[in-house]
């Protein structure tokens, strides 16, 4: 994929990181999961679509409460693992875009869009989520990072990525609610917004893997650099740490729903 504002036009694709990201992208705290189940989306009776959902970490989190459930991602593999990762869960998963979604009118509840609003065309969007979207129905877009200048070993491990990929924009983020492009404006409106601080605990290994799952490293970088990156990070880390530390990170979201 390539986009204009964003890794400077340089391909990245996420399909090169799935294996990373089934073991290490499950890292959301229950608090993440409560902005869903306090706001009413993903309980018990209701259907939720959860688009752009990688190896479906949304959807088998929210599974327990009870909701009929569809993830749906451009890649693949990601939904190879989500499958995978489902097994025994009631979940449906298609690889298709978001641009290309065919479900029947007003099919959903609400929609969830976790960490890849950028990724989407939002004239489109707006459409698809007009169209599937019951007349009460929700939309979450929700956000996680982690802090760089708060947090001195994200700090390194985001100074390690920007020697090995000066390209990425990922990085340097700070506190901010979820982006909602003005597009979506036209037919909802935002209801509801939220701002947290999470500390999320990690291993080398679990810091290391999250951080190859990242779009600056994993998705963009070729295997040797991608090893050798990885070896001079988990070098880092071991330097600096004593092996189980906290990320700093902050948690957003916003729900949105159809203007009448």
């Amino acid at each position: 994929m390539k986009f204009n504002n964003i890794d400077k036009n340089n391909n990245f694709d996420f399909s090169n990181t799935s294996a990373d990201y089934a073991l290490y992208r499950d890292i959301y705290p229950k608090e993440f999961y409560d902005c869903f189940i306090d706001n009413g989306i993903g309980i018990k009776g209701t259907t939720l679509l959860d688009i752009g959902t990688g190896t479906g970490v949304i959807p088998r989190n929210i599974y327990k409460y009870g909701a009929k459930i569809i993830g749906t991602d451009i890649s693949e593999s990601q939904i190879d693992e989500a499958i995978k990762l489902s097994k025994g869960m009631d979940i449906e998963y298609y690889p298709k875009s978001a641009e290309e979604l065919d479900f029947k009118p007003k099919s959903f509840d609400a929609i969830s869009i976790c960490q890849c609003i950028w990724y989407l065309d939002p004239k489109t969007l707006v459409n698809t989520l007009d169209k599937l979207l019951k007349d009460d129905g929700k939309v979450i877009i929700t956000y996680m990072a982690w802090l760089p200048k708060e947090d001195k070993i994200a700090q390194k491990s985001e100074d390690l990525i920007l020697r090995y990929n000066p390209n990425w924009t990922g990085c340097n983020a700070e506190r901010t609610m979820p982006h909602v492009p003005i597009e979506l404006l036209d037919k909802f409106e935002i209801v509801k917004e939220d701002l947290f601080d999470k500390d999320i605990p990690f291993t080398i290994d679990s810091w290391a893997g999250r951080i190859r799952a990242c779009r600056g490293t994993g998705a963009a970088l070729d295997p040797n650099t991608l090893e050798k990156f990885n070896a001079e990070h988990i070098k880092m880390l071991e330097e600096n740490t004593n092996g189980k530390f906290n990320i700093e990170h902050f948690i957003s979201y916003a729900i949105l729903m159809k203007k009448h």
